[in-house]
C-alpha cells in the first residue's frame, strides 16, 4: 500500500488513478493520527453515489454509511453501482477499500425529481456564518488533521462544552485534489461530526464512537457551508444516538442520525 505522503496537501485526498485514492494528513482525526475522521471517507462514498448516472435527475434523499472499520491514512478504492434501477426511485450502493478489506459501505435511495414547490414546508434560516464567532473542541482532541481542515463557527452551545451545539462546517481544503467539491460532498464531510459536536461525556474517560451515518434530505444543499444542530442521548446499556438537523443558508434541508457505542475508556 501506499504511504501517507508527508506534506499537507491542500485536498483530504490525492487521485492516484482509476478509483484509487490516497488519503493526505487533513484526513486524521482527533483521537489518532492514524485513523480518519470519518467525515472525509463519507463524502468519498457521497461522490461516489453522486456520480452515478440515472435517467431522470434525481435526489438523494437518503444515504446510510455503514462504518466497517478504521480507514487507515493508506490508499483506498471506491466502487459505487446501481443495485436496484427504477423511473421513480433507485437504490444506489457503494464502498471504499483498504486493499481487500472494506472499510466502509453506502446504500443510497435516490428518487426522481418533480415540482411541489406549491406544497414545500419552509423552514428556519440559521444566523449567518459570518455574524457567528470561531467555534472550539475539547483541549484533549487533536487540532490538526480534520478539525483543522475544517472552519468551524458557533450558532449556539459549544462543542468545546458538554451538550447539545449547533454548528457551521466548512472545509478548507478540497475533497480530492484538482477538484472543486460538491455542496453534497460538504454536507457529508460535515455530518458525521455530530456525535463530536454534542458531547456531553469527558473525552478522556468514554468513548462515544458511532457505528454509522444516516442522512435523510428533502432538497439538495447549496453553497459551501452547512449547520449541525446536534444533540447526543445516551441510553443505560451502552448505546447511544447523535441527532442533527442539517441546514444550509437557505435553511434546514435534512436530518442526520448515528448510532453510538458508549463505553468507558
Amino acid at each position: 500500500m501506499t504511504e501517507m505522503p508527508e506534506t499537507m496537501d491542500n485536498a483530504f485526498y490525492l487521485p492516484l488513478g482509476g478509483d484509487r485514492y490516497q488519503p493526505t494528513a487533513h484526513t486524521a482525526g482527533p483521537w489518532t493520527p492514524d485513523a480518519q475522521h470519518f467525515g472525509p471517507p463519507s463524502a468519498l462514498l457521497a461522490r461516489a453515489l453522486e456520480g452515478l448516472s440515472g435517467d431522470r435527475p434525481g435526489l438523494l434523499a437518503r444515504v446510510t454509511v455503514e462504518i466497517l472499520g478504521p480507514a487507515p491514512l493508506t490508499e483506498l478504492s471506491v466502487r459505487s453501482w446501481v443495485e436496484r434501477p427504477g423511473r421513480s426511485v433507485e437504490l444506489l450502493g457503494a464502498e471504499l477499500h483498504d486493499g481487500s478489506r472494506a472499510v466502509a459501505r453506502a446504500s443510497a435511495w435516490r428518487i426522481s425529481e418533480s415540482d411541489t414547490t406549491a406544497v414545500a414546508t419552509e423552514d428556519p434560516v440559521p444566523p449567518a456564518p459570518e455574524d457567528c464567532a470561531p467555534a472550539s473542541f475539547p483541549a484533549s482532541w487533536r487540532r490538526g488533521g480534520y478539525l483543522g481542515a475544517m472552519e468551524w463557527r458557533l450558532i449556539k452551545g459549544s462543542p468545546a462544552e458538554p451538550g447539545a451545539a449547533w454548528v457551521w462546517g466548512r472545509q478548507r481544503v478540497e475533497l480530492v485534489a484538482g477538484e472543486k467539491p460538491t455542496p453534497l460532498q460538504r454536507l457529508f464531510a460535515v455530518a458525521d461530526t455530530g456525535n463530536g459536536a454534542s458531547n456531553f461525556l469527558d473525552p478522556a474517560k468514554w468513548w462515544f464512537i458511532n457505528s454509522e451515518l444516516t442522512v435523510h434530505l428533502r432538497r439538495a444543499p447549496v453553497g459551501e457551508w452547512i449547520a449541525l444542530d446536534a444533540r447526543t442521548r445516551v441510553g443505560p446499556s451502552g448505546v447511544g444516538t447523535a441527532d442533527s438537523t442539517l441546514s444550509d443558508v437557505r435553511g434546514a434541508l435534512g436530518q442526520g442520525a448515528q448510532a453510538l457505542m458508549v463505553r468507558t475508556r
